[in-house]
């Protein structure tokens, strides 16, 4: 169930490279970013500023969000320039969840650096233009979309409350954004999530060592535990897209476990998604 026991403080951005057959994922408090095929060696990349996710756009590239810019990234030789400001103007935010959507724009969330009420909003990068969809969120996450490509989802982990919005042709949204899966009577954290090839969700939920699965209608369906409490985000891979991975994190455990910040895999009976390709121009 381990896929890697490298303790990350804050493990997050879990992204498959079917290209690579790897996992990417990201450690954003120590500003590294770490690729493994399974069985193969790590490689790690490291960065000046805070960096959270990232989008597959070709075998050798990536959009990468740090604290202050989309950056385009390429696995070769680890060389990067940045494409566009990410609030480079506010010392205060770093960049937190984001995913490719299905008409090939990167959606990104930004937050407080150490959580402040409202500070962060959700982005979308799309053809070289990057516009600002909802703000006054606290802590962004569950960045996911349908397999139609005509919902969004993303959640306030403060709330406890993943949201749904619909999407046009382009994949830019048609209203405001509407509660779909209400996690505050179990008293449940929403952080990252992903959506399967049948339209389910599969929620990281912080301090409760699972991801969640939920059918289209927000109902749960089943969990998958693992051996850490703060799971923070899923990523389906593998050759049949039939392994689940999950980040973990360390940060703020007064007695961490072992596994507290290791990265897993599990194996399912249900196929995810292949991740997005992003389109940068």
């Amino acid at each position: 169930m381990i896929f890697d026991e490298t303790t990350c403080t804050l493990g997050e951005g879990a992204l498959w490279h079917s290209d690579r057959g790897a996992l990417i994922w990201f450690d954003i408090l120590e500003k590294r970013m770490h690729m493994k095929a399974p069985g193969g060696a790590l490689q790690v990349w490291d960065f000046p500023d805070h960096v959270s996710a990232a989008g597959i756009v070709d075998r050798d590239r990536l959009i990468v969000a740090s604290s202050r810019a989309l950056m385009l990234f390429d696995l070769r030789d680890g060389s990067h320039r940045d494409l566009v400001p990410l609030e480079a103007d506010n010392t205060v935010t770093r960049s937190n969840d984001g995913r490719a959507d299905p008409q090939g724009g990167f959606w990104i969330g930004t937050m407080g650096l150490d959580a402040e009420p409202g500070a962060g909003a959700i982005w979308r990068y799309y053809r070289g233009e990057l516009r600002r969809l909802f703000g006054g969120i606290t802590i962004t996450n569950a960045i996911c979309f349908s397999p139609d490509g005509r919902k969004a989802h993303f959640a306030d982990t403060a709330e406890g409350i993943i949201n749904r919005v619909a999407l046009d042709d382009q994949g830019w949204p048609l209203s405001e954004p509407v509660p779909f899966i209400d996690l505050t009577a179990e008293g449940l954290n929403p952080d990252g999530a992903v959506i399967d090839a049948e339209g389910f969700l599969w929620s990281a939920q912080w301090g409760a060592s699972r991801v969640a699965r939920y059918d289209t209608e927000g109902r749960f369906i089943d969990e998958v535990t693992f051996p850490a409490s703060q799971i923070s985000c899923p990523a389906f891979g593998g050759a049949d897209l039939r392994t689940l991975y999950a980040t973990s994190a360390r940060v703020d455990l007064e007695t961490p476990r072992r596994e507290d910040g290791m990265t897993f895999a599990a194996d399912l009976d249900v196929a995810g998604q292949p991740e997005h390709r992003v389109i940068i121009d």
